[in-house]
């Protein structure tokens, strides 16, 4: 049912995002001619939708403020093009080929509101990817089959991400750092990723745990790995892992501890040769100190002068 809820959120987002580029006033004038292959209405939306594209469009109305590239087979989104587009607000580039986006991909888009990418090659999202998108609102990343890495960083700038949809891909595991200080976040979409269940997801877990609400699929999203941990939800293994890792010393720790073993050692050893060398000097500075002692005690004995063997201080 949640999930239901989730997709029914979707969709009025969806509609809410068109109604709002649709009924904007087209305030710059139009300064180039509509694509081939696409269609253009004086209310500054372009659809060039199944068209069979396999390159980004050179020439767009500037003032564009909806663009549908959906179902063609793009394989880059040059930014010289894109970013002259400063007034687009919606942008659905889903069902392609692309392989690779960058931060200066969407350099200039900061009235961006709804940006669709599913459905493409995508194999990693790097740091600070979308981080010129400030009035980001939705966000889908699904069905990139090859998506296996998404930098922590990647939103850390989308102050104003409310829906987040990674369902889909091929994550095992995902950095929450940033997105749990996302002031707007309150909906995201994990299912049908290969999670794997252990320390390096044990913030996501606690997380859906904890705020079950926020995840719109969380009855589907579970893990494929480890064995133990197979076909668990993750929202049901949160506490567990937060137990199990923090009992056990990880790979750092050790590395730790036979650091501070070996300096401990190696402090020891070398405590224990310098006082040996001082004991040694100690003991030869004795040696010679009595030896020189001997040697006036059998001097003052003898009486210098006239042959008198006398002792001193006896008197005659």
């Amino acid at each position: 049912m949640r999930f239901s809820r989730g997709r029914n959120a979707q969709s009025l987002w969806l509609v809410f995002l068109r109604a709002f580029v649709m009924g904007a006033a087209p305030t710059p004038a139009l300064t180039a001619e509509c694509p081939n292959r696409c269609s253009c209405d004086n209310q500054l939306a372009v659809q060039c939708v199944g068209q069979d594209l396999t390159y980004f469009p050179p020439d767009f109305p500037l003032a564009t403020r909806q663009l549908l590239l959906s179902n063609n087979r793009i394989t880059e989104l040059p930014a010289v093009i894109l970013n002259y587009l400063s007034d687009l607000v919606f942008l659905d580039c889903s069902n392609n080929t692309l392989s690779e986006i960058s931060e200066s991909t969407f350099g200039n888009l900061r009235k961006l509101a709804y940006l669709d990418l599913s459905f493409n090659a995508l194999a990693q999202i790097d740091g600070r990817t979308f981080g010129p998108l400030v009035s980001l609102v939705m966000l889908k990343l699904t069905d990139n089959l090859g998506l296996s890495e998404i930098h922590p960083d990647a939103l850390s700038e989308n102050t104003a991400l409310q829906v987040l949809d990674v369902s889909r891909n091929n994550l095992t595991s995902l950095n929450i750092s940033s997105l749990i200080l996302l002031p707007s976040l309150r909906s995201i979409a994990l299912s049908g990723n290969p999670w794997r269940c252990d320390c390096d997801t044990e913030d996501l877990c606690l997380w859906m745990q904890i705020e079950g609400s926020r995840f719109q699929d969380e009855g589907k999203t579970v893990c494929q790995g480890p064995p133990d941990m197979e076909g668990r939800w993750l929202s049901e293994v949160g506490m567990q892992l937060r137990t199990d890792c923090h009992q056990r010393l990880g790979y750092q720790d050790y590395i730790f501890l036979t650091s501070v073993g070996f300096l401990i050692f190696s402090a020891g050893t070398v405590s224990a040769w310098v006082m040996g060398v001082l004991m040694v000097l100690y003991e030869r500075y004795n040696k010679n100190a009595n030896g020189h002692e001997d040697e006036d005690e059998e001097e003052g004995g003898v009486t210098h002068g006239n042959g008198d063997l006398s002792k001193p201080g006896v008197k005659v």
